[in-house]
């Protein structure tokens, strides 16, 4: 494609770029990512992704912005409260770049609307903050055959992981790390447990980085690997996770095919 004066200004530190370029920059135009949750990990991630240039960014929550939020969900401000957060985050990422296409879903995800809503898009991003709907949409990007890089935080600690488990070649799932979800009450919420703001711009623009890797093909994914992150020892561990055989999701005898086990809303 040929870039307009306006574009070659804007993206120029990308272009600059032997691994990105003027190709790697047309393939971020091209792209369409779907963002599921505009709050904490959702804020960081959305915005540099808008900034970056990423084509067509879906984002899907169904919530409005609370006062309570504004600590660490940088994408909204305080005229922002009692605003749906899919509206409050359109309006910012419009301002940052007016150029990009934005596809907002004021909706919870469920069962019913996640395979239609993934089917669009290149890349999916789990900004999500509770286990059903994790659960919900690494089965149904291993189901539908697309690539998720998932965030999550609480306290001071962060992990993030990409997950393409539907092109085999030893790419585990989310459910290879994490089999099920754990009992109710056992991990807190950050409404519960709490978080430390900033915290989610860490992990959100890591996040941010991960997609982008794999819309460009560079470096190294983080397929097959977990990522941790500790705030208050400021240091990362990043590990090695295999398939497991015995996945029910990706396994060799897989027991989750469809998604009928989940029901009701899930974010």
């Amino acid at each position: 494609m040929d870039f307009t004066e306006a574009q070659i200004e804007r993206y120029a530190r990308h272009i600059i770029l032997p691994e990105v370029g003027g190709i790697g920059q047309e393939a971020l135009l091209k792209s369409r990512v779907l963002v599921v949750g505009a709050g904490g990990l959702g804020s960081p991630l959305l915005l540099y992704l808008a900034a970056a240039g990423v084509g067509t960014i879906g984002v899907v929550d169904n919530d409005v912005v609370d006062l309570s939020n504004l600590q660490r969900q940088i994408i909204h401000d305080t005229a922002s409260i009692g605003t749906p957060k899919v509206q409050s985050a359109e309006a910012r990422l419009k301002a940052i770049n007016p150029e990009i296409r934005l596809d907002i879903h004021q909706v919870r995800l469920d069962a019913s609307n996640v395979m239609g809503l993934i089917a669009d898009h290149d890349v999916i991003a789990d900004g999500t903050d509770n286990f059903a709907a994790r659960y919900l949409l690494a089965d149904a990007c291993h189901l539908g055959g697309r690539t998720l890089v998932s965030a999550a935080m609480l306290r001071f600690d962060g992990q993030i992981s990409t997950f393409k488990s539907h092109l085999g070649g030893g790419n585990p799932c989310y459910r290879c790390i994490f089999r099920e979800p754990p009992p109710a009450g056992l991990i807190p919420s950050c409404a519960e447990g709490g978080v430390l703001g900033a915290l989610a711009g860490a992990v959100g623009s890591i996040q941010a980085i991960e997609v982008m890797k794999e819309i460009l093909g560079i470096g190294e994914s983080l397929s097959g690997h977990l990522l941790m992150y500790d705030a208050l020892r400021t240091s990362f561990h990043k590990v090695r996770v295999q398939p497991d055989p015995e996945c029910p999701l990706c396994g060799a005898h897989p027991t989750i095919t469809d998604l009928s086990a989940h029901g009701g809303e899930a974010s």
